[in-house]
């Protein structure tokens, strides 16, 4: 990506547009419950940006690592947080083969011309038995506001991100909409309420409410399997 990654986080993620808030810490710890993820897992965050989210699970237990175009990740994780530079449309991640027992990004794979090559990548570093978790944009749901950034080069579908990973060598491969909303995380039955919002609310109502926006934003939830043997 020949965009300067200080300059796309400065515009797309600054702390004025985009606060920092609990959400990460809130996802970290569904995702760490939600898939049995243990006390002391080695953690890598693909595309680990501002670092909020390698933070949550740092603070859910996990032994986290992070790699970026950009370390600024390293302004708020904790001082021995192994962090790393990397342009991965051109280089391959640095870690070595087998390092990791779990492998999280969100909002990544979606930036790549060539995103088989990043699933590749995720499989080689990950432990046999351990799990790739991915979040991305829904392009179904999303397909209207896909390209506002325009670093964005692939969409998905529930159907498209399952077979990639499939394809390259992932094994248990399940792949889900996924509604960025701790309250119907913890109390599904609310499911309908949200459905409800992202039908009849216009789409001007999202900058009023996060409610209104994730329940229009709605993203894709992948959980992946290395072969353990």
């Amino acid at each position: 990506m020949e965009t300067d990654p200080d300059s796309y986080l400065d515009v797309v993620y600054n702390a004025t547009d985009r606060p920092f808030t609990e959400y990460p810490d809130l996802l970290a710890a569904h995702l760490v419950e939600r898939f049995g993820v243990p006390v002391g897992s080695q953690l890598l965050d693909v595309g680990c940006g501002r670092g909020e989210f390698l933070r949550g699970f740092i603070r859910a237990g996990c032994v986290g690592s992070g790699v970026d175009q950009s370390t600024i990740a390293l302004e708020i994780c904790p001082d021995d947080t192994d962090i790393r530079a990397a342009d991965l449309e051109v280089e391959a991640l640095p870690f070595g083969d087998s390092s990791f027992d779990v492998i999280f990004s969100k909002s990544v794979i979606e930036h790549f011309y060539f995103p088989e090559r990043l699933v590749k990548e995720m499989l080689r570093v990950l432990r046999p038995g351990g799990i790739a978790i991915t979040v991305c944009p829904d392009w179904e749901a999303n397909y209207k506001i896909f390209f506002e950034d325009y670093t964005h080069r692939t969409p998905f579908t529930e159907t498209s991100l399952r077979d990639i990973q499939l394809i390259h060598g992932f094994v248990d491969v399940g792949c889900e909409h996924f509604v960025q909303l701790p309250l119907i995380w913890r109390k599904p039955w609310l499911q309908p309420v949200s459905t409800v919002a992202r039908y009849i609310s216009p789409d001007r109502w999202k900058r009023r409410s996060k409610f209104i926006r994730f329940s229009k934003e709605i993203m894709l939830l992948s959980s992946a399997r290395k072969p353990a043997v």
